[in-house]
């Protein structure tokens, strides 16, 4: 036989030795091994794992501060200013005096939606109070009682999100200012914190003047299902994830319980925003 024959047939020989050794969890012929492959793919590979610690359920925009859960000591606003030294963040508005002070990012979310309220001809507002120290708060506790102030370090006026807003026309739950507000805060991040019909919930009277920052799309979703912070807060506990949409855009929702160090995961190209409840976990918000 000539050398080039053999050869050839060594070769066939080979071919199909391989053929029938092929295994069978290839990419290409194994739907198993594809479906293992675009899990790997689609799950966290567009997220980044990240260790937050206890202290973070502490802080945040969503945090619970009622006489249950007190302001900590992490959990202040490191942006409050004195709005009177800083006149660029007083449009649309006035104030009490030249005492308030207030979370400056607050502050600049609450003249944005004071604009609105000027287009729409509703234009008396004024802050009377916003962040509170623990003196001022416990000398007002100690003047009003229990039936109208609380003590020092329970009161959302100690954490810098909060505000008492009042027109200089007539009592907020008659003022045109008053009215504007339950209709429309609630699009610019805003929630009456003590609404007529959630005393048993919240454990205060109803405020028409107190109105709280905790941003979109909590705020929506509150509105929609006429939910206190504290109902929203265990919603989302029991939810674990909610999606929604505001406005076209679309933001997820996801609470973690956290121990000491505990793992989440965040979007890589997506920003997001972490806030505690002030109780066991943490609320991240995948923004738009």
């Amino acid at each position: 036989m000539k050398k080039w024959v053999f050869w050839l047939v060594i070769l066939v020989l080979l071919g199909y030795e391989a053929i029938q050794q092929k295994p069978t969890g290839d990419i290409v012929g194994d739907p198993g091994r594809v479906e293992r492959d675009t899990q790997v793919l689609t799950s966290p590979s567009n997220d980044t794992s990240i260790k937050v610690g206890k202290e973070q359920i502490y802080q945040g925009n969503l945090v619970l501060i009622n006489a249950e859960y007190p302001v900590h000591s992490s959990g202040l606003k490191g942006d409050v200013v004195n709005l009177y030294q800083h006149k660029e963040l007083v449009q649309g508005y006035g104030l009490l005096d030249n005492k308030v002070q207030l979370s400056q990012s607050v502050a600049q979310r609450f003249g944005s939606m004071m604009s609105s309220a000027a287009k729409d001809g509703i234009n008396h507002f004024m802050i009377n109070s916003g962040y509170r120290d623990n003196k001022e708060q416990g000398q007002l506790y100690k003047e009003m009682g229990p039936d109208y102030a609380l003590p020092a370090g329970y009161s959302e006026h100690n954490l810098g999100l909060a505000l008492d807003i009042g027109s200089t026309q007539s009592e907020m739950n008659q003022a045109p200012e008053g009215k504007w507000l339950t209709k429309n805060a609630w699009n610019y991040g805003f929630i009456l914190r003590y609404p007529k019909d959630k005393t048993a919930i919240t454990g205060i009277q109803y405020e028409p003047w107190h109105f709280r920052y905790v941003g979109l799309p909590h705020s929506v979703i509150m509105q929609e299902k006429n939910f206190s912070l504290e109902q929203y807060l265990a919603f989302l506990k029991e939810q674990k994830h909610v999606s929604t949409t505001v406005n076209g855009k679309k933001y997820e929702i996801t609470y973690y319980p956290v121990s000491q160090n505990t793992t989440i995961h965040v979007p890589n190209h997506r920003q997001y925003e972490i806030s505690g409840n002030n109780m066991d976990g943490v609320i991240v918000t995948v923004l738009p």
